[in-house]
């Protein structure tokens, strides 16, 4: 097994030395294109674990989820749109798009809660009301939710706090029509700091929901297909 990994972790890193420049060189599109066609299923998926674990969740969701090739090309078009739309609607989000995906980050000012609370705020549920109006009118993907706290507080009550938050934003925007099947919150806890927890202005930043939209069977189904 351990040798196994070692061969899998070598040829992806071969795979990223071979096509590093042409990506970083390509645009979102081409860039579905290019990974998938050098890299394939081996990348996505040393990417998708190692990344996502004690790092950037969502973006190792969406790198996990490399389909890659004439497919990729296609996913990436449709990835790229949405995209622009989620940040022409909600200006203050961070929208970054991670090969055939899409990070969506919302600061505490879009998506806060009551105080030790997994209650949405009015400013809140209008951002996500907006948000919700976008993934229903691209109901061909999946939706990670993930959760994240300050460092106050223990490890376990900020972990339990996060997973409240997570799920509380999923149930919001089912009842505003996203479908529940494609939507997996998760609680980050204090784990994934974009900040230092040492300030008012740093914690307050590592309090925030994050998104990693990806594609799902039936836009993968059609891409595959040239639609």
């Amino acid at each position: 097994m351990k040798l196994r990994n070692i061969y899998v972790a070598g040829a992806a890193a071969a795979l990223m030395l071979t096509s590093c420049e042409t990506i970083q060189n390509s645009n979102h599109q081409q860039r579905g294109t290019v990974v998938g066609a050098s890299t394939g299923a081996v990348l996505g998926g040393v990417l998708g674990n190692n990344i996502g674990k004690g790092g950037n969740a969502p973006a190792g969701a969406v790198l996990g989820g490399i389909i890659g090739g004439v497919a990729g090309n296609v996913i990436g078009r449709k990835m790229d749109q949405q995209a622009k739309e989620i940040k022409q609607t909600l200006p203050g989000a961070e929208v970054e798009r991670v090969n055939e995906g899409i990070k969506v980050t919302l600061p505490e000012r879009m998506v806060n809660f009551g105080f030790d609370s997994s209650e949405l705020t009015a400013d809140s549920r209008a951002n996500l009301d907006k948000l919700a109006q976008i993934l229903n009118n691209n109901d061909d993907t999946n939706i990670n939710i993930y959760g994240h706290t300050d460092s106050k507080g223990t490890d376990s009550y900020n972990q339990a706090l996060s997973e409240r938050r997570a799920a509380a934003v999923k149930s919001y925007l089912v009842g505003k029509g996203v479908a529940a099947s494609r939507m997996f919150p998760m609680g980050m806890g204090e784990s994934d700091p974009k900040s230092t927890n040492d300030t008012d202005a740093g914690r307050a930043e590592n309090r925030r929901v994050e998104f990693a939209i990806t594609a799902n069977e039936n836009m993968i189904k059609e891409a595959q297909q040239g639609q």
